[in-house]
């Protein structure tokens, strides 16, 4: 070290003191000032080690550096075998495999080290976790966290629920795996826990009780769970027929409720799968319509059903009753009726120019 240069830890001067002479004592004799005094226009100033590597810049202010931030690499991390997603669509991997490809993984991942393994297991994040190996990346930025056992399976729920980012039925059997581990706690708990309403949470788990096929149209994206809910309720035969053809014909929601609720009405109940088929398809001809043929075809169902209804068995009044319910049409009404005839009336009234008997469709009706 330059003996003319500070000691930078101390704030002392380099070398040996060369005080004046005039203030230097006699041999023998004691110094009269206090040991404490300064030197004119120096102050003595104590560094630690940690200051020295201090980040003093304008942009530092008010930040902390995070212990359990990580750059890890992609074989010392390991999937979580309890994760609730279990589906991952392979079009929004590819998309956010590209986006990492170029830019990063933006957001890290969070996981826990697991010491048997020796490897790090993940919590949050195991979609860039995937898109980053298929991105062709060795590492991924990630947060280490130890995570109680018990507050895993709650915070991976909360991710994907809060996100809305999580299949119905994964989020219904991963609901179900956290009852379990709350002892077996009532379900107005388990809402409570992950944030959501009861009602919303009784919605999921009716996803669970539909056949094998439609939950897997639920997984892959092809049935909404908004559009399962009106399987809930029918029959096995019919929950498969109703759900293939909201997916083939992308049945709107409300037509949807409507045919179910005619189903559910309905006096004719199908036994097998083609009777099914015929009965769903019957009905959302009627429901669909474009045009005005379309809206011919409700009329004449509606008429034809009408007079087979009047002073015949109850039969004929539940069928009567099922094609209005699947046509969504209002509810009877004595005010609703008085006008519709007067409007009819008026109308007819204008019609003395033309001869109505020669109108052979109009005759029929």
């Amino acid at each position: 070290m330059d003996p003319e240069h500070d000691d930078i830890l101390t704030g002392r001067a380099g070398g040996r003191s060369r005080r004046p002479p005039a203030q230097r004592q006699p041999k023998g004799e004691t110094s009269t000032e206090p040991e404490t005094a300064g030197r004119p226009g120096r102050s003595r100033r104590r560094f630690t080690v940690d200051a020295l590597f201090s980040d003093t810049r304008p942009q530092a202010v008010g930040v902390e550096d995070l212990a359990d931030a990580k750059e890890i690499r992609l074989d010392r991390i390991v999937p979580d075998p309890d994760q609730p997603r279990r589906t991952f669509d392979q079009d929004r991997l590819d998309e956010l495999a590209a986006s990492i490809a170029s830019e990063g993984v933006l957001q890290p991942i969070v996981v826990r080290y697991h010491a048997g393994s020796d490897r790090y297991i993940i919590v949050h994040g195991e979609r860039r976790f995937r898109a980053s190996h298929q991105a062709g990346r060795e590492s991924i930025p990630a947060l280490v966290r130890d995570v109680p056992e018990d507050r895993r399976l709650i915070q991976q729920l909360m991710e994907n629920i809060v996100r809305d980012d999580l299949n119905a039925v994964d989020r219904a059997r991963a609901l179900r795996m956290l009852k379990s581990r709350m002892d077996d706690a009532p379900w107005e708990e388990v809402a409570a826990e992950v944030g959501i309403r009861r009602s919303r949470l009784f919605q999921l788990l009716d996803t669970g009780k539909l056949p094998d096929a439609t939950q897997e149209q639920i997984r892959s994206g092809q049935l909404s769970e908004k559009q399962s809910r009106a399987l809930q309720g029918l029959p096995p035969v019919y929950q498969e027929a109703f759900a293939k053809a909201i997916v083939e014909r992308s049945v709107p929601g409300a037509v949807s409720q409507r045919i179910s609720q005619a189903i559910r009405g309905s006096a004719r109940q199908a036994e097998t799968s083609r009777d099914a088929d015929s009965h769903v398809s019957h009905l959302l001809d009627l429901a669909i319509v474009s045009g005005e043929t379309g809206r011919t075809a409700q009329i004449d169902e509606l008429l034809t059903r009408l007079g087979a209804a009047v002073g015949s068995p109850e039969g004929d009044t539940r069928a009567l009753e099922e094609v209005a319910t699947a046509l969504g049409a209002p509810r009877f009404s004595s005010d609703r009726v008085t006008k519709s005839i007067g409007e009819l009336a008026e109308s007819l009234a204008r019609a003395k120019d033309q001869n109505i008997a020669e109108d052979q469709e109009l005759a029929q009706r």
